[in-house]
């Protein structure tokens, strides 16, 4: 007896929602430095055409350089003055390209997770230079509103950083889809109540659905043609690791917040303890 195709779309339904929890499940068993890990590889992937844009520049003046201190050197006589100020800016490049090198490298750790007491200003510093490639090659603009003299935050830097990372390519993807001159995105901190530090990352997009500001955070949910939709959840795992909150707020036509909440350290509750 063949099912009828209604049976057929409500079992096809239920494996699907079984194949989801099965998968949310498997995502859940990861331990802090796999999500961690497999957040940063999905922000990575995304930032790759970036940053290879940013070394790029650097690269092209050296060879450039370099061509011009051998055709320096080849006059009779050699200018030898020129030809030094040539070697001059192939060092001061390989250094540029250097410093890009080590943010990277710096951005992909594996390991213990290490809890100390984090600058969040210093933190968020350090991820919009990262992303200044990305930005310059979204023709975009990251703006930096940092409060100064906030309390430390309890956490692992790297994994902070790793959230914040995430949060600043969804937004600069978000942002690709405005006219040039209305592609900003901001990053703030502040001082939050109830002991914690506010760090946040706002968005002139289009913002998100009111009935999917709880759905970005889902394993596996994505907009994006290419996305593996588990950035946000991952994220939201390691910001609760810390003790803290990740969720998202949508103004009609003020693009997307996306507000994480930490906890400040506590140096004499560490000592007690």
């Amino acid at each position: 007896m063949r099912r009828r195709p209604k049976a057929l779309r409500a079992e096809s339904r239920r494996l699907a929602r079984r194949l989801k929890r099965h998968r949310a499940a498997e995502l859940k068993a990861l331990d802090a430095c796999d999500l961690a890990h497999l957040n940063q590889v999905s922000a990575m992937r995304e930032l790759a055409s970036s940053i290879a844009h940013e070394l790029n520049q650097p690269l092209a003046a050296i060879l450039s350089n370099a061509q011009a201190a051998l055709r320096l050197l080849a006059h009779i006589p050699p200018d030898i003055a020129e030809a030094r100020a040539a070697l001059e800016d192939i060092v001061a490049d390989d250094r540029r390209a250097g410093k890009v090198i080590q943010r990277l490298r710096a951005a992909l750790p594996r390991g213990a997770v290490r809890v100390a007491a984090q600058d969040v200003n210093e933190l968020a510093r350090e991820v919009v230079r990262l992303v200044s490639g990305a930005a310059l090659h979204a023709g975009a603009t990251v703006r930096a509103e940092l409060a100064p003299r906030l309390p430390r935050v309890r956490g692992d830097g790297l994994r902070l950083q790793q959230v914040l990372l995430h949060l600043l390519v969804n937004a600069l993807d978000a942002v690709a889809r405005c006219p040039p001159d209305a592609r900003l995105v901001v990053v703030r901190t502040r001082a939050a109540d109830g002991g914690r530090v506010e760090l946040c990352v706002a968005d002139s997009g289009e913002g998100v659905p009111p009935g999917d500001l709880e759905r970005i955070f889902e394993p596996f949910f994505t907009t994006k043609a290419q996305g593996l939709g588990v950035g946000l959840s991952i994220s939201r795992s390691i910001v609760e690791a810390h003790g803290g909150r990740l969720w998202a707020e949508c103004r009609p036509g003020e693009g997307a917040t996306l507000r994480c909440a930490l906890p400040v350290w506590d140096e004499g509750a560490r000592r007690a303890g």
